[in-house]
């Protein structure tokens, strides 16, 4: 992967989380958080990974996201000085989900050696 395209994966991320910040209000007992985005080489799109805590409310903020995506991409393409401005695509966070299923593995496997 380029060195531009890691740059335009990190700039994507600090907007797209400003922007869920400032312009969606989810309920209270709700965190949404951009863990990461993989962009293509051609700049033309971009997948913005987010995770939701409690995992429970997942699905429900992928689709308020999605219904929401042509005002999202709008308001990310205002802030955007560059071009090609990608096409933003919001997608579940599924390696932490893993990581922390391992996780819990792991400390069933202690206790049940000690």
């Amino acid at each position: 992967m380029s060195k531009r395209i890691l740059r335009v994966n990190v700039l994507i991320k600090e907007e797209v989380s400003k922007l869920l910040l400032k312009e969606f209000e989810f309920s209270l007992d709700v965190l949404v958080t951009v863990t990461r985005v993989e962009t293509s080489a051609d700049l033309k799109e971009s997948k913005v990974f987010i995770s939701v805590i409690p995992e429970e409310k997942s699905d429900e903020v992928i689709k308020i996201l999605n219904k929401k995506m042509y005002f999202l991409q709008q308001k990310f393409n205002q802030r955007m000085k560059m071009r090609p401005l990608p096409r933003l695509k919001i997608l579940a966070e599924k390696k932490t989900i893993e990581a922390s299923m391992v996780e819990e593995i792991l400390e069933k496997l202690k206790k049940e050696q000690k």
